[in-house]
């Protein structure tokens, strides 16, 4: 008996010394590992899963005989405590370095205290940290853009369409009677874009009359459902829908289609994002425009900053705007320059 319990301990201490020595390899054998850990607030958001893919390939354009690269994705289904768990458990398997897409954006506390005790550096991405909380260590960064901007732009979109077309307002009343289609409630990113696209509006000489809102989460599904319940509340009244991302637009256009209404009921819908489905949708009439969020440039810096932080080299090249931040801008889609964003 007592043979086969030196046995298993000699097993268990062999498989320990196995894990510890892939947890290690790069230093054992002179190669360099970037093992990156990535958690997701939602895989099933269109825009995170489009970038996370953008993201994956442009880190892979790193390797060689001396650079491999791994990339684990954690999706928390919106739930922050899962996405707590996940991230310890991405250390726990050996990542060197963190891209994180907070579930809640007041709440990183448990993930920063993980990634500093076990001096694996994060960059936070699309849900951008309070500014308190990134100033916690040294080894936090954030990568995204301007809430504000989008806003602004899809505001300043809609203006010059509004602007060109006359028919928009087909009761002739000189305002235009519009809905919003929100993300979440509360949501720093939601209610700065909903703030600023009407502000934005106004400020461009366009009368507004708002009928209705709605939160839909950031989903088409849930923003469909929204969108039938304010048409069967104002039948033939909206004139413009403004959704806080490209999901909800497409969502709004779906509640449309299903119910059989002809063009001349319909409003012009506004997105945000620029997602392959939110490009299409552009090219066929659909959707009026969108504003551009540089999923590509933003997995970039992503994949940058993850090569430097974990090499060593290379964080003196980097654009960062207060030693932390990588900002990317928005830019203006409209079926005038829509092929441009097309792959």
């Amino acid at each position: 008996m007592r043979g086969r319990k030196v046995l298993a301990l000699t097993a268990a201490v062999l498989a320990s010394m196995l894990v510890l020595t892939s947890c290690k390899e790069q230093q054992s054998s002179g190669n360099l590992r970037i093992q990156v850990g990535v958690a997701s607030y939602n895989q099933g958001d269109t825009f995170i899963s489009e970038l996370v893919r953008s993201f994956k390939e442009q880190l892979s354009q790193y390797e060689s005989d001396e650079i491999t690269t791994t990339v684990t994705v954690k999706d928390a289904a919106g739930v922050q405590r899962t996405q707590d768990d996940q991230v310890e458990e991405l250390i726990d398997s050996g990542c060197n370095v963190l891209c994180v897409n907070l579930v809640d954006r007041t709440d990183p506390s448990e993930i920063i205290d993980l990634a500093r005790e076990n001096d694996v550096p994060i960059i936070f991405f699309n849900r951008e940290p309070v500014a308190e909380d990134l100033m916690q260590w040294s080894g936090l960064y954030y990568v995204g853009a301007y809430a504000e901007q989008s806003g602004e732009i899809q505001g300043e979109l809609a203006a010059d369409i509004i602007r060109d077309n006359s028919s928009i307002d087909r009761n002739k009343d000189g305002k235009i009677q519009y809905v919003v289609l929100e993300g979440e409630a509360g949501h720093q990113d939601a209610i700065i874009r909903t703030e600023k696209v009407v502000d934005t509006l106004r400020n461009q000489g366009i009368k507004l009359e708002k009928l209705s809102y709605g939160i839909a989460n950031w989903n088409r599904a849930q923003a469909e459902n929204r969108m039938t319940q304010m048409i069967g509340q104002y039948p033939n009244k909206i004139e413009l829908v403004l959704a806080n991302n490209d999901d909800m637009a497409l969502g709004a256009i779906d509640a449309y289609d299903k119910l059989n209404l002809t063009e001349s009921s319909r409003p012009v819908f506004f997105g945000i994002d620029g997602t392959d489905e939110g490009l299409q949708a552009i090219v066929d009439e659909k959707m009026s425009g969108t504003v551009y969020n540089d999923k590509e440039g933003q997995a970039g810096a992503m994949a940058q900053l993850a090569m430097a932080l974990v090499s060593g080299e290379g964080l003196d090249g980097i654009d960062f705007e207060n030693e932390k931040y990588i900002y990317l801008p928005y830019q203006k889609i409209s079926p005038d320059n829509v092929e441009e964003f097309l792959r």
